[in-house]
C-alpha cells in the first residue's frame, strides 16, 4: 500500500521535470482516473490519508510515464470534457478545446432565436466534426434540432460515431456523413438553417509548439491549406452559402490572427450580411459568423462577445 498524498507529490514532481504544462492538475486527473474518483473527491481522500493498493499505484505509474512522454492527457483517460458532455477521444481525432464551447453557445443562441420565430425543427450541420464535439453538444442541448455531421477521416469518424451513440437520453439524433467538408449529399442545397464548423486552419509553415498538438493531433485536423491556412475556411464559407436557406446563419472557428481576413472574405460576398466576430472566454477573436441572403449589400462588420 502507498500513501495517496505522497504518490501525488511524486507525480507532480515527475510531470514538472518533463515540462508538462499543468503538472498538478494532470497528476490529480490521472490518479482520479485510476481510482474512479473526481478531482475534488481525490483531493479530499489525499488529505484524509487514503492508502492506494500496489496494483493501482503501478497503474498510475505507467500513466505518468506516458504523460511525461507528452502523450495527451485525454488519450490516457480516453475522455475529454466538453460543455455538459464527457466525450470519448483518442488517437486520430482532434481533442476538443474549451474555446470551441463558445462557438457552440453562439449556435445554440441562434437556434433559440429560430425557435422563437416559429422554426420548430431547425436543421443544423457541423462541417468537419472530428470527434463530434460540436454536433454532440448541440444535439444534447437543443434536442428539437435535426443535426447532421460531416467528417472525412475514418479514425475521427469512428470517435464521432461512438460519441453520437452515447448521447444523454432525450438528445437529438445525429446523422454522420463520411465525406470531405467541401462535398455533401445531393439534396442538401438550401436545406439548413445553421452551418457550424471548426475546420483545420493552421498555415503549413506554422508548426504548433505544443508537443501534444504537434505530434498527436492529426495533421488532417490541423492544417487549413495554403500559405495563410485559409483554404478550408474559405471552402466552409462557400459551402455554407450553398447549404443555407435564405436567412440562414453560419459560424466558423479560426485562429485569432485570421479574424480580419475572414471578415474581409465574408464581407466581399454579396449574399452575406451581418458579418460578426465572436470572442472566446479569453477575449480573443476566435470565430466569424454571417447571415445568408438577408441583404444584397454586404454590411460593415459588427462584434459580439
Amino acid at each position: 500500500m502507498a500513501d495517496l498524498q505522497n504518490l501525488l507529490r511524486q507525480a507532480v514532481a515527475q510531470l514538472q521535470h518533463a515540462s508538462v504544462p499543468s503538472p498538478r492538475a494532470d497528476a490529480e486527473l490521472l490518479a482520479g482516473h485510476v481510482l474512479g474518483l473526481t478531482r475534488s473527491q481525490l483531493q479530499l481522500k489525499a488529505v484524509t490519508g487514503m492508502e492506494v493498493s500496489d496494483d493501482d499505484a503501478e497503474r498510475l505509474a505507467g500513466l505518468l510515464t506516458e504523460r511525461a512522454r507528452r502523450i495527451p492527457l485525454q488519450h490516457l483517460t480516453g475522455t475529454a470534457p466538453f460543455r455538459r458532455l464527457e466525450l470519448k477521444v483518442g488517437p486520430g481525432a482532434f481533442i476538443p478545446r474549451p474555446e470551441t464551447e463558445t462557438v457552440v453557445q453562439a449556435a445554440l443562441d441562434e437556434l433559440i432565436r429560430l425557435e422563437s420565430a416559429g422554426v420548430r425543427r431547425p436543421r443544423v450541420v457541423d462541417l468537419g466534426t472530428g470527434s463530434g464535439a460540436i454536433a454532440a453538444a448541440i444535439a444534447s442541448e437543443h434536442p428539437s434540432a435535426e443535426v447532421h455531421a460531416v467528417e472525412l477521416s475514418a479514425e475521427a469518424a469512428s470517435w464521432a460515431e461512438l460519441n453520437f451513440a452515447h448521447l444523454p437520453s432525450g438528445s437529438a439524433e445525429v446523422t454522420l456523413h463520411r465525406d470531405d467538408l467541401r462535398n455533401f449529399p445531393d439534396g442538401w442545397e438550401a436545406e439548413f438553417d445553421v452551418v457550424v464548423s471548426n475546420p483545420p486552419y493552421i498555415p503549413a509553415d506554422m508548426v504548433p509548439q505544443d508537443e501534444e498538438v504537434r505530434v498527436h493531433d492529426p495533421e488532417l485536423a490541423l492544417y487549413g491549406g495554403g500559405s495563410d491556412g485559409l483554404e478550408l475556411p474559405r471552402a466552409v464559407i462557400t459551402a455554407a452559402q450553398r447549404l443555407l436557406v435564405p436567412g440562414g446563419w453560419f459560424i466558423m472557428e479560426h485562429a485569432e490572427v485570421q479574424a480580419p481576413a475572414l471578415q474581409q472574405i465574408c464581407r466581399a460576398q454579396p449574399q452575406l450580411s451581418q458579418v460578426s466576430t465572436h470572442q472566446d472566454l479569453a477575449g480573443r477573436d476566435r470565430a466569424t459568423s454571417a447571415r445568408f441572403a438577408v441583404s444584397s449589400e454586404p454590411e460593415s462588420a459588427s462584434r459580439n462577445g
